[in-house]
């Protein structure tokens, strides 16, 4: 018998899809992998002769569990000249990939008897994490009439005395909708009026196409409630390396290192100085990737906006999209299921990230041009 906090832990939906489609190209199948948030490039090769290089230096051996000082020392002088606000090295905890911040933070933070506020549609780990601590989840929608940011006056009505954390996330996944300076303003005013942390996560940061990213670390006078999420699987293409940091107060960086401590010990030492290359070295292979995609968004969308029952947003960010398939009279999973089986395309359904993704569906378009245009050619046939 499992223990009942099991029962209360989530999963992603995408790696399911993924399984399945996974299954039907098993038995011949062609499938169009549109369902998994992964750059399809290559991790750039500067950053790979970087790790080889630090296996070759001996980088082979434990670390400390907030990451080596080096990187800790990089990391923090990359976000105070990104952002604009400083950050020491002490600030800085690095993990293997970005989950772990998430879910060490909320554990840390939130229990029984405490609220936290996440985005719904959104990146399912939130939800399912909070469940797993025992605090309460509190949705605040995303509205696509809002360009998916959220209503303040909704958010004004959710945050209370017992609301422990806020989590955000701009550029979002799976809308790729961005928040705004009003809505930064809205939230950090909130935070500090009822004594909430702000979980901020910002890992699609460099993946902006229209505006300038707006972080919360605009408005520094919440930094001391503030933990501030970023990682490289999405700009440099490394989801495989797993490489997360996040800067946040010192008193919360030492009880976040021990949850580390505790679980894997530390995050491996030759992938942190790969991590210190990317920060510092060539940007050249990230900026193309990034006029790739925008590129693939501009046409997917168009050709999204063409199907019969579907209607898209351009996405601000990240590389998602997030159509609206209410014209099709069918459920989002419906939808998701009927487009695997008859055109052989794999994508999710909006509720996947949340009880508000109803009517949706969710796209990534890390994929090739000529995979997207079939895609589009295949799901207008069946439809």
């Amino acid at each position: 018998m499992l223990a009942e906090r099991m029962s209360r832990l989530g999963t992603e939906t995408a790696f399911e899809v993924l399984a399945r489609a996974k299954a039907m190209e098993a038995k011949g199948r062609e499938i169009i992998h549109l369902e998994i948030g992964e750059p399809d490039f290559d991790t750039p090769r500067n950053i790979i002769d970087a790790a080889i290089g630090a296996l070759n230096d001996g980088y082979t051996h434990y670390g400390p569990s907030a990451g080596m000082p080096e990187t800790r020392r990089v990391f923090a002088e990359f976000l105070t000249k990104d952002r604009g606000t400083e950050v020491k090295p002490e600030n800085v905890v690095v993990t293997p990939g970005a989950k772990p911040i998430l879910f060490f933070s909320i554990l840390a933070l939130a229990g029984k008897g405490d609220e936290v506020i996440y985005p719904n549609p959104g990146f399912p780990i939130y939800e399912s994490v909070i469940k797993f601590s025992g605090a309460k989840p509190v949705p605040i929608p995303l509205r696509e009439e809002k360009n998916f940011s959220f209503d303040l006056d909704e958010m004004r009505d959710l945050v209370n005395r017992k609301t422990k954390l806020i989590i955000i996330n701009s550029p979002q996944n799976p809308t790729g909708g961005m928040l705004t300076q009003e809505d930064m303003k809205g939230i950090a005013e909130l935070a500090a009026k009822y004594d909430a942390w702000i979980l901020s996560d910002e890992v699609y940061s460099k993946m902006v196409y229209d505006g300038k990213h707006v972080s919360i670390y605009d408005y520094p006078e919440v930094k001391d409630r503030t933990i501030l999420l970023e990682g490289h699987s999405k700009t440099y293409a490394m989801t495989g390396w797993r490489l997360g940091y996040a800067a946040m107060p010192v008193e919360l960086a030492e009880q976040i290192s021990k949850l580390q401590t505790n679980s894997n010990s530390c995050t491996s030492s030759f992938i942190q100085v790969a991590g210190i290359e990317a920060l510092t070295g060539p940007q050249d292979e990230s900026l193309k990737m990034m006029t790739e995609f925008k590129a693939r968004r501009d046409m997917f969308v168009e050709g999204l906006n063409q199907l019969p029952g579907f209607k898209c947003l351009v996405p601000k960010g990240a590389f998602y999209v997030f159509p609206n398939i209410t014209g099709t009279g069918k459920k989002s999973k419906e939808i998701e299921e009927f487009l695997l089986e008859e055109a052989g395309v794999a994508g999710l359904s909006g509720t996947s990230f949340g009880k508000y993704g109803e009517g949706y569906l969710r796209f990534s378009y890390a994929n090739s041009q000529e995979n997207l245009k079939k895609a589009l050619e295949k799901i207008k046939a069946v439809l």
